[in-house]
């Protein structure tokens, strides 16, 4: 078997990080286009509205791996580690193809409008209250995480799959906690928004 040599290593794994760098960048150009797009969704299929909640499922199954691929760690089992955390990836890429799916079809909903005319008013504002601003603050920290963990969820796999454990360490202790945030918010934000649904 041939071996690479330190320079070529290098060059390897520049590819692939510049490629890490372009899908990140590609996926995270295409979910604000869509999600800009939906505002002018004006016809819909009710249907897509099982998406939003299969989303929710996914963000669970997502929770679930990643704690549990953090406990087997712990203690050493690292066999199931790497299946929790490839199914957690897994499970996440489902999520995306979901939410883009959901996006690309379904009109923009609003937190608080509860007759479904895309604004919301003053009255709805009032009935609402703070909660406005909690969904807002989950929505936007969700979102903000949810760009940055694509690129650190990749070079995290990378690492490990290239053997670099110490690498693989170190990212996977900034990874872990921002992607179960995601994973959970998403979840919550699914639950806030969803009363807001045109079809429940």
């Amino acid at each position: 078997m041939q071996t690479l040599n330190p320079n070529e290593k290098l060059l390897n794994e520049r590819r692939w990080l510049g490629l890490i760098a372009l899908v990140s960048v590609v996926v995270v150009a295409l979910v604000a286009f869509l999600i800009y797009n939906a505002q002018g969704v004006t016809s819909y299929n009710p249907a897509i509205y099982t998406l939003p909640k299969l989303n929710a499922v996914l963000n669970s199954a997502v929770t679930i791996l990643l704690i549990s691929g953090v406990l087997f760690i712990r203690m050493g089992d690292i066999r199931l580690h790497r299946a929790c955390m490839i199914a957690a990836f897994v499970c996440s890429t489902l999520f995306l193809l979901s939410y883009v799916a959901y996006h690309y079809s379904a009109p923009e909903s609003r937190f608080g409008d509860a007759n479904h005319d895309g604004i919301v008013d003053a009255a709805e504002k009032l009935k609402i209250g703070v909660q406005r601003y909690i969904y807002l603050g989950l929505l936007i920290t969700h979102i903000i995480l949810a760009i940055a963990i694509v690129p650190m969820a990749l070079i995290t796999l990378f690492r490990i799959f290239n053997l670099q454990v110490e690498k693989h360490r170190k990212i996977a202790r900034w990874t872990f906690p921002i992607w179960l945030y995601v994973s959970i918010t998403g979840v919550v934000v699914y639950f806030l928004i969803s009363p807001y649904y045109p079809v429940n």
